[in-house]
């Protein structure tokens, strides 16, 4: 592992040698990326991945441990560009993934469209609002949580542009944002094909949603068995940490 910046610690990604370099004051990977990289339906031989929004690279990283394909990881933040290109070199992972430096929906110059297999993302949750605009907030962390630069409309749009015919797009959201992403899902040809909904707390409502669709796939979502969390004592159950830590 590099040398570290006085602001910096180096984690594990869960059931992993993987280590990651995480800045405090930059967003974290989270619960929500390592179920993602879970959820996700792997290419055939010879496919290729695309990740929107890498972040400090975490789930290309987790998605090595199921995968041989190629991923290009894409990430419009300076400062998480540089953590992703560390902990992929640390990790000796160059040779799989590609780090791209841009917005995602200025993507022209460096993929081609059509050709992906899988497409990842784990985008901003929250609609910006006027208070949103006048907070005088880290701006690393705010553009990460809100739809600043890209909302979920221009999730889905690019997503279709990128995957190929039948191939797939995975996603973690909020569940109360279930009807918008549908409805962007549909509307540029990615049929919603599975659902998992994740909840916090057992006997609570679900708080994070798991989305995987196909472009032209036919009508017919399935809804896979529901993910807990946390047990009464506050602890991982059995189940989940098995899940969580397995790969």
């Amino acid at each position: 592992m590099d040398k570290r910046h006085k602001d910096e610690r180096v984690d594990f990604l869960p059931g992993t040698d993987l280590g990651i370099i995480q800045r405090k004051d930059v967003f974290v990977f989270s619960t929500d990326a390592v179920l993602l990289s879970k959820f996700t339906s792997l290419p055939k031989r010879g496919g290729k991945m695309i990740d929107l929004g890498a972040g400090n690279g975490a789930i290309p990283m987790m998605l090595t441990k199921r995968t041989d394909a190629p991923i290009d990881a894409v990430e419009i933040q300076e400062p998480l560009v540089d953590l992703a290109k560390r902990n992929i070199s640390n990790n000796h992972l160059d040779d799989q993934i590609r780090i791209i430096h841009k917005d995602i929906t200025e993507l022209e110059d460096e993929v081609t469209w059509g050709r992906y297999d899988v497409v990842t993302c784990n985008p901003p949750y929250f609609p910006m609002t006027v208070n949103d605009r006048d907070r005088n907030e880290n701006q690393t962390i705010s553009l990460a949580r809100h739809e600043v630069t890209c909302t979920i409309d221009d999730v889905v749009r690019i997503a279709s542009k990128l995957v190929k015919y039948r191939g797939k797009f995975s996603l973690v959201h909020r569940p109360e944002r279930l009807a918008d992403i549908m409805i962007a899902l549909r509307s540029y040809d990615m049929e919603p094909k599975r659902v998992q909904y994740v909840h916090g707390k057992r006997g609570k409502e679900a708080n994070m949603v798991l989305i995987e669709s196909m472009k032209s796939g036919s009508p017919g979502l399935k809804t896979l068995f529901p993910i807990e969390v946390y047990g009464e004592d506050g602890q991982y159950l059995k189940e989940f940490k098995d899940h969580y830590e397995s790969w």
